[in-house]
């Protein structure tokens, strides 16, 4: 497995995202299933773990820290705070709610640590930046957690160019994670670069486009708890125009000898050395065809033919749903 940076880490170029055990885009899978996930992960040289307290309200934090607590010094341990369940009504029903305060994200810290059963994260983001408080004020909070020992370094999701520079400002950010890939191509516009000129690593969450550069994928077959039913790009004619893109991209990844899922990884990897794709699955074979990735080799032709079929006005939709737009600080293409 490649290696490279995130932050002050050095870690598996290759990272698991940890969301899809339990949250977003099917039911959970048994505890038995996780663990064999993640077991086979680290065997097969993963050494980054993301997850989140919003992913299935605590699910996944509570899922990962039975089985990799005992394996802790073999890996970096990412979460997010920032976006959780709450329950508003009283009634027991949690619902998501974004809330950057200060006593906030220290609750949400001491909570995360409970459930992964270790006594310090090494990478804790933003999950998102709450408009309602200066991202200064959270940032500072979060270098508070740093200076008490109960995280490691800073990271930020889904914000802009001018956020992450005034985040940096207050206390370094080791990495931004945000949605990128072929289909997903919003980062180009500032943010890719301001994280290179200030040394932030880059984090790649849905890689191979939430799975439609994986396939083959069927909207009409989602859940009903399924996120992407509500991403404009899965639906009616975006998804009918979106499908012309898959013929040519199939047959690139014929023509270089991998899998779709691995050609959508590594023109990632190929992209930049601070760049650090982390797919999500919960099953181990989509696990080790990701992986597999790493061992790609894309020319500059392949490379150039790629970000010609995907490039500006090939997608078409917005990525995000009306609510969900209004939640990110991203640039919009």
């Amino acid at each position: 497995m490649q290696q490279r940076s995130l932050g002050p880490f050095r870690v598996s170029a290759i990272g698991l995202g940890c969301m899809n055990i339990c949250h977003a885009y099917g039911p959970p899978v048994d505890d038995a299933q996780v663990e064999r996930l993640l077991l086979t992960a680290l065997d097969h040289g993963v050494t980054h773990f993301d997850t989140a307290a919003l992913y299935g309200f605590g699910a996944s934090e509570r899922a990962l820290g039975p089985v990799l607590s005992a394996h802790r010094s073999r890996f970096t341990l990412a979460s997010k705070c920032g976006m959780q369940g709450v329950d508003l009504k009283g009634d027991g029903q949690l619902v998501r709610v974004i809330d950057g305060r200060p006593e906030t994200l220290r609750a949400t810290c001491e909570s995360a640590l409970q459930r992964l059963r270790t006594d310090v994260i090494d990478l804790y983001y933003l999950h998102r930046w709450d408009r309602q408080v200066p991202i200064e004020d959270s940032v500072g909070a979060l270098a508070d957690l740093v200076r008490a020992g109960k995280i490691r370094a800073i990271g930020l999701s889904e914000v802009s160019a001018p956020t992450l520079r005034r985040a940096h400002a207050v206390h370094p950010i080791a990495a931004l994670q945000t949605e990128y890939s072929l289909w997903t191509r919003n980062p180009e516009i500032a943010v890719l670069q301001a994280c290179r000129g200030l040394g932030v690593s880059f984090v790649a969450f849905s890689p191979v486009g939430r799975g439609f550069l994986a396939g083959p994928l069927e909207p009409a077959g989602f859940g009903a708890k399924d996120i992407r039913r509500s991403m404009p790009r899965f639906q009616g004619d975006h998804w009918t125009a979106n499908q012309t893109l898959l013929s040519s991209f199939r047959g690139l990844a014929d023509e270089v000898g991998c899998t779709p899922a691995q050609l959508a990884i590594a023109w990632l990897l190929h992209r930049g050395e601070h760049i650090l794709p982390i797919p999500g699955t919960a099953r181990v074979d989509h696990l080790l065809d990701n992986l597999a990735a790493g061992s790609v080799a894309l020319s500059t032709d392949h490379m150039a033919r790629l970000e010609r079929l995907f490039g500006p006005g090939a997608v078409s939709g917005d990525r995000y749903g009306e609510q969900a737009r209004t939640e990110v600080d991203t640039e919009q293409g």
